[in-house]
């Protein structure tokens, strides 16, 4: 069965029950909680989605947000769990096993984990910009993106070991309440795990409670961006892969609904296996009738 995120709607709603009805009315029984919900919130929308008989998946940390955050300024890297200031990580791993415990109260099978930064200015978005003006091929690109690969490699290491010291005192929590951690491959270039860390940290825990989660559009973006090659991330990490961020790109704009958007979604079929979850994460300008067809195009092709 094809889920969808809350981040579809979430935003549009300040009950839970609200969010959590719209999307039953697509008839979607299925849904991943994203990082902008309440702990009320929360609450409404497993009340309704256990009258309504309504899975929850997956939750996104940080989730519910953490109630020292209001609402409009919750985000998944409010506090990073690769920070080297102590205090800051702390509070990333005290919130992060509260979303784990949350998704053990919900009956929820995954978590999926934003894992930080390395603190060096972003040049994504910029190479964005030239793309789209058709300068891949300039000086100018060429210099950004081999200094922020340069930058990014040389100043990496306190944050990658920040990461690995947060990972190994969350797997153990995760396992005690029998929730995977889905670490997500990642939009901007300076986030953690890079394409090469992944390799790191699998090699680490080998054990299903810390698993791949692969988003879609991040991958296609830096695809296309130079950074790593196409289908690079699920032909390396696909056998540890436990679910899937299903929405698509138009102009290297992610998030559109999937039937909307340059990339083929046929490239995921030999990695998406039955067991692995499929949350359309598609943001609040996608229309429903965009939604209801992306669902029926997506169980017809993974047959779920």
């Amino acid at each position: 069965m094809i889920a969808l995120s809350t981040a579809w709607n979430a935003d549009r709603w300040e009950d839970g029950q609200k969010i959590v009805e719209e999307i039953d009315r697509l008839g979607v029984k299925k849904i991943e909680l994203n990082f902008s919900l309440t702990q009320t919130m929360v609450e409404e929308i497993f009340k309704y989605c256990k009258q309504e008989d309504i899975e929850i998946a997956s939750l996104h940390n940080y989730c519910p947000i953490p109630e020292e955050l209001k609402r409009q300024d919750a985000l998944p890297d409010s506090f990073s769990l690769s920070s080297v200031d102590e205090s800051e990580r702390k509070k990333a791993l005290d919130y992060t096993k509260i979303t784990i415990s949350t998704a053990k109260k919900l009956s929820a099978h995954a978590v999926v984990l934003h894992c930080g930064r390395v603190e060096i200015e972003d040049r994504t978005r910029r190479l964005i910009d030239l793309f789209n003006s058709g300068l891949k091929d300039s000086r100018e690109y060429k210099e950004i993106l081999a200094g922020f690969v340069r930058e990014r490699e040389l100043k990496k290491s306190d944050y990658f070991a920040q990461i690995l010291k947060s990972l190994k005192e969350l797997c153990g929590y995760a396992q005690e309440k029998n929730i995977v951690l889905g670490i997500e491959n990642r939009f901007y270039y300076r986030e953690i795990p890079s394409p090469e860390e992944f390799e790191i940290i699998f090699n680490q825990w080998k054990n299903d409670s810390i698993s791949y989660w692969h988003d879609v559009g991040h991958s296609y973006i830096l695809e296309k961006l130079g950074f790593m090659e196409e289908g690079s991330l699920l032909k390396k990490y696909g056998q540890r892969l436990c679910g899937v961020h299903l929405h698509n790109v138009k102009n290297l704009i992610d998030h559109q609904a999937p039937i909307e958007g340059d990339f083929d979604f046929n490239r995921l079929k030999p990695f998406v296996r039955s067991n692995i979850l499929k949350i359309i994460e598609a943001h609040g300008h996608a229309s429903a009738s965009a939604i209801k067809k992306s669902l029926v195009y997506l169980e017809g092709m993974f047959h779920d």
